[in-house]
Parts: C-alpha cells; sequence; structure tokens
C-alpha cells in the first residue's frame, strides 16, 4: 500500500501551526502537523495570556497590525467563550511620562481602530475613558498620588488552552497531529517534499505537496534544515518575554497597565482568581532554548510594580514564573521593544514544490495568520475551501454564556465539586460533559491530587490532548500546580510516571 501524501506538513505545533492546521482541515485538505515537544509547550504558553490590539504598537505607527488584532477580539470571544473574557484596563496616569492628551488621543485612536476592524460585525468591548483613580475599588490597589487615569478595553486568554482546542479541532476534522515528533529535514522529491521525522520510536519518512514552517523560535533552524539556495532566507530577532505570578495584589477584576520609567509598559492582569500575573520584559537572547528568567527580569518586574501597587512585590512572593521566547522578523531595530510584532510570510516555490515559513506574529492575530498563509498557498490547491474559521466555534465553545454553562453543569451534577465543575467549564466548556462521563460523585473522579485535579480529568489530558508529562498537565492543560503544595506535585510526578 502507498505512503500517504499529505496536501500540507505542518512543522511547529503552537498557535500559529495548530491555527493552520485546522484552518486547512477545514478547507478539504489532508494535514499533518509534527512538533517537537508538547503541543503549544514553548512560547505559545507563555504569553501575557491576552487577546488585545497592543496599545503601545500605536507609537510604532504599526496602524495595520492593531486593527487586525482589535478585530481579532470580537471574533475570539465568540468562538472561544470559555478560553476568553473580556477584561478592563487601567492606566494611571504619570505626567512626566506621556502626557494626558497624547494618552486620550492614543485611546480614541484605539476605539477607532477596533469599530474599523469590526466593521459589519458586532462590538461588544466597551470604549476608552478617563477614570478618577480615588475611587474604590481601584483606590485600594494604587498608591496614593495616582489621581486621574484612563481605562479601555481588551481580553483575557487561557493562550496554553487555546492552542490545544485548535489542534483538537484540527484532529476531529481529520488532521494528523504529532507531539513529540522532531522535524529533521526535508528534500525535494518528484514534486513532492519528503521529510524525516523522528520521535522515541525512530524516524520515519512523510511525503507532502507543500511545507510550512512555523517552527516560531525555531523558523531558522528549519529553513536551516532545507535544502540549501533554493529560495530568499529571512533573518530573525529572537526576543525574550518573562513573566510572574504572585498572591493576588489588589480586589476587582480588572488589570493595570503601567508606564515603567524606561518608557516601556508592564501588565498586571487577576490570573486564576487568587494571582497576579505581571509582565513583561524584552530581552534579545542568541538561542531558542534560552528561555529561562534571570534575576535582573524579576527584579526590573518588581520593582515596575511597585512604583504604583499599594503592595510592594517582592521576590519572594512569587509562586510561579516563565518566560516565552518571540521569534520576531528582523527589521533591523537595534531596541527589542521596537521590533515589529507583526508576521512576515517568507515562500520559496523552487521546483514548484513550495515551502511556506512565518516569521513573528502574536496569539491575538493567529486565526488571520492562518487564514493569510493558506492564501499564499492557494494556487496550489484550487480544491481548497472557503475561509471560515471567524464563525464556527472552537471544541467546547457552542454556548451562550459560561455563567449558565457552569449553573447547567452544576445543577446537573450536584453531587459534583462546584469549584471543579466551574474549572471544567472554564478549560473545556461544553466539552466537559465528556471529562465528567458517568461521574455521580466524588469517588468517582478517582484520586484527589490537590489543587482541584482529580485523576478522571487526568486521564482526559492523556488520552484526548496528547499529555505526556506532569507539567504538560499541571501548567498548560490547567493551571492547578499555583495551587498545589510542592510535596502534591512531588506525589503526582510518581503517580504519572507509574502509571
Amino acid at each position: 500500500m502507498p505512503a500517504t501524501i499529505h496536501d500540507l506538513l505542518i512543522v511547529g505545533g503552537g498557535i500559529n501551526g495548530a491555527g493552520i492546521a485546522r484552518d486547512a482541515a477545514g478547507r478539504g485538505l489532508s494535514v499533518l502537523l509534527c512538533e517537537q515537544g508538547d503541543l503549544g509547550g514553548a512560547t505559545s504558553s507563555a504569553s501575557s495570556k491576552m487577546i488585545h490590539g497592543g496599545l503601545r504598537y500605536l507609537e510604532y505607527h504599526e496602524f495595520r497590525l492593531v486593527a487586525e488584532a482589535l478585530a481579532e477580539r470580537e471574533v475570539m470571544l465568540r468562538i472561544a467563550p470559555h478560553l476568553t473574557r473580556p477584561l478592563r484596563f487601567i492606566m494611571p496616569h504619570v505626567p512626566s511620562l506621556r502626557p494626558a492628551w497624547m494618552i486620550r488621543l492614543g485611546l480614541l485612536l484605539y476605539d477607532c481602530l477596533g469599530r474599523i476592524g469590526s466593521l459589519n460585525r458586532r462590538v461588544t468591548l466597551p470604549g476608552s475613558a478617563s477614570i478618577d483613580l480615588t475611587r474604590p475599588p481601584i483606590a485600594q490597589s494604587l498608591q496614593e498620588h495616582y489621581g486621574q487615569g484612563f481605562v479601555y478595553s481588551d481580553v483575557a486568554v487561557d493562550d496554553a488552552r487555546l492552542t490545544l482546542a485548535n489542534a483538537r479541532a484540527a484532529f476531529l476534522l481529520g488532521a494528523g497531529i504529532r507531539p513529540r515528533s522532531r522535524f529533521i529535514g526535508a528534500t525535494r522529491a518528484h514534486g513532492l517534499w519528503q521529510a524525516t521525522l523522528e520521535n522515541a520510536d525512530g524516524t520515519t519518512v512523510v511525503r507532502s505537496r507543500a511545507l510550512v514552517n512555523a517552527a516560531g523560535p525555531w523558523v531558522a533552524e528549519v529553513c536551516a534544515a532545507l535544502p540549501a539556495g533554493t529560495g530568499p532566507r529571512a533573518k530573525v530577532q529572537l526576543v525574550k518575554g518573562s513573566h510572574i505570578v504572585v498572591p493576588r495584589l489588589y480586589p476587582g477584576e480588572h488589570a493595570f497597565i503601567l508606564q515603567n520609567d524606561d518608557r516601556r509598559v508592564i501588565f498586571l492582569l487577576p490570573f486564576e482568581e487568587k494571582f497576579t500575573l505581571i509582565g513583561t520584559t524584552d530581552v534579545r537572547v542568541e538561542k531558542p532554548g534560552d528561555a529561562g528568567i534571570t534575576a535582573d527580569e524579576v527584579a526590573y518586574l518588581c520593582r515596575a510594580a511597585s512604583r504604583y501597587t499599594r503592595t510592594a512585590v517582592a521576590a519572594g512572593d512569587i509562586v510561579w514564573r516563565y518566560s516565552g521566547v518571540r521569534p520576531l522578523f528582523d527589521d533591523g531595530q537595534n531596541d527589542p521593544s521596537r521590533v515589529s510584532r507583526d508576521y512576515t510570510f517568507v515562500l520559496d516555490q523552487t521546483d514548484h514544490v513550495p515551502a511556506l515559513s512565518i516569521f513573528g506574529g502574536k496569539i491575538t492575530t493567529y486565526r488571520r495568520l492562518a487564514e493569510k498563509a493558506l492564501a499564499r498557498l492557494a494556487p496550489w490547491f484550487p480544491h481548497m475551501g472557503p475561509s471560515w474559521t471567524d464563525h464556527r466555534p472552537l471544541p467546547g465553545g457552542d454556548f451562550a454564556t459560561l455563567a449558565e454553562l457552569v449553573e447547567t453543569l452544576q445543577s446537573r451534577h450536584p453531587a459534583l465539586p462546584p469549584a471543579w465543575l466551574k474549572s471544567l467549564a472554564r478549560r473545556h466548556g461544553t466539552e466537559a460533559v465528556r471529562v465528567i462521563g458517568d461521574a455521580r460523585s466524588a469517588a468517582d473522579l478517582g484520586l484527589n491530587f490537590g489543587g482541584g485535579l482529580y485523576q478522571r480529568e487526568v486521564e482526559y489530558f492523556i488520552e484526548h490532548e496528547w499529555a505526556k508529562s506532569a507539567d504538560d498537565i499541571l501548567w498548560r492543560r490547567s493551571k492547578t500546580g499555583l495551587l498545589m503544595t510542592a510535596a502534591e506535585q512531588d506525589e503526582f510526578h510518581r503517580w504519572l510516571q507509574t502509571t
């Protein structure tokens, strides 16, 4: 029996690769996605966890990117209501950094670009406004000398689960998904790509009509593993962004965008109900694996937050820290903060066998990136269907409101832990019923590992979401590691290794 020939081989299982796989599979293409580690295991689970236009990008005149990103906020709220939620951002005014008129003008432009980008769509997010910071609950959050500020809207997202949802959607549409399968190299032969993949069982050769390099920080390495001299090359700047998580710093469900004295901004976001997420840094690195957070970055984030908050932030408060490396297109900027977050395609069509490499991009615009990537490949696939991903929910996203879904689950399963059902709704949406299965009481959920993690959900992660390691489960498919003691985490590691 002849080996399968795929239409697309996608290298990289981050948000861009998973998004392209979902879109392509839904258009009738045969898709195989390979990822050297866990799905979303690098940059795509290490973002600031926002779907946002990027207010600061306006200073760099990135108007097209901002407009596209702002339009995507509404799309993501509609297709992934379990993984996204509207979030109001408060910016305290610091006259010595930026004048009030400049900020207000920027916010009005932000609102305007959001409406332009969302033409013919319902705009649900409220616009910007000036705000009095001396009133509760904001007054309880900030130091007393901050009196005037501004408020605007963006969207919070579970980045790791958004990546998984796209991969699962692609799988349900017929795509092959191979995590922990490293791309070794590929050659053109007989009008096809012949690519070598390696996993724990050895190497295999797969064939495809086109190749998509969505390897994120490893995009240049994948380019180097393709035939030399067969098309244009592009350079990548690797810029690390680090974050810290501390116990909740302030009441309320709003976020803060804080101007630092180096004219950068950092974010404080309500995170997993009991915590505050603080980020991010911009540090150029040389290698994709240089993703560890440094003591200098920790000090920078603590100092920047403590300039504003009533409760000072110290390194000893940190309960979790993470870093991701952004693969930005090298546009010649020396300041990492000024390097464009827009995406760039490099198409090599030597011998009419295409390879499309993706540089840059951000989680907010992944869906539009996928549409545009397939538009670039359309000449080779005239039978490909039309774009479709802006209106069909991701797995679990077919419901009206999260509150109603939680209420339904809790009323149908009164003997199951209510907090666990709420967490299931936020992680899985309507797919929560698949996790619950025939469970009728807490005893049916199996072992309780702590932090709201039960054996039944762990088995679902392994069977349906490609989970393998403890980190896959505690920090990407869930954030239950935040609520577990060190002893509970160690015990879970041991249990998983022996299962």
